[in-house]
């Protein structure tokens, strides 16, 4: 569904991807591992052209998506849900929601899908009238979520959901993710710095490391390789 071929990007005179290759199966969910700096969300933004790409290609459903502007990947069913949640505060719950869905003219459908995201995550249905800069870090991730879902999007990708989270509610928004990639067959990119986590609930994974690919297999198999072990699951 998803392809990178040799996509080199950066920020200003830095170089921050060298040539990542990578690919995301139909169905699947696909987990991006590495330490701070490694290249995880760089990645997400190359693809979501919120970052420009110098070198390589962005193919999404065989289709070219290189250097596209944001709204028009959108456009074309890849939803990305940022790194710190980027939620309209000021906006409450139901706002949010409904600003997800800014590109739809289908009434129906829009209600449809709103109605299944307070259906998966209700913490949100509680607070439909609330501000959403009101809601605890996990209910905001969540509210961010369900705003991407709202695009109805074929692919979401996902930057560090867990972050800044209570751990309960890491859990619950791990489990939403398994929930809705079996429940709608959505299509998942994962960055995610806990890597034990990552790897539990995804099929496929990529170690990066200082921008490039250091390792790609199934995720069972990761979780067993040594050197990810010592660097990435404490053990």
């Amino acid at each position: 569904m998803l392809e990178l071929l040799n996509v080199t990007a950066g920020y200003g005179s830095i170089t921050a991807l060298h040539g990542v290759s990578l690919r995301v199966e139909k169905g699947t969910i696909v987990t991006l591992v590495g330490a701070n700096g490694a290249g995880k969300s760089t990645t997400l933004r190359a693809i979501s052209g919120l970052l420009p790409v110098r070198e390589g290609k962005v193919l999404f459903e065989g289709k070219e998506l290189t250097n596209k502007r944001p709204h028009q990947i959108v456009a074309c069913g890849l939803a990305h849900v940022p790194e710190g949640r980027m939620i309209f505060s000021n906006l409450t719950v139901l706002e949010n929601l409904q600003m997800g869905a800014y590109l739809r003219r289908d009434r129906a459908g829009i209600a449809s899908d709103q109605e299944f995201v307070l259906e998966t995550f209700p913490r949100l249905r509680e607070r439909t009238w609330q501000q959403a800069g009101t809601l605890s870090g996990g209910e905001q991730q969540m509210l961010a979520i369900g705003r991407a879902l709202m695009g109805r999007p074929r692919c979401l990708m996902l930057d560090e959901p867990s972050l800044g989270i209570a751990p309960l509610l890491v859990k619950t928004i791990f489990e939403k993710i398994v929930q809705v990639n079996r429940e709608l067959g959505l299509t998942v990119l994962l960055v995610e710095q806990n890597a034990h986590l990552a790897l539990e609930v995804s099929q496929f994974g990529y170690v990066l490391e200082t921008g490039r690919i250091l390792l790609s297999d199934r995720s069972e198999h990761l979780k067993t390789n040594p050197a990810v072990q010592a660097a990435y699951l404490g053990a």
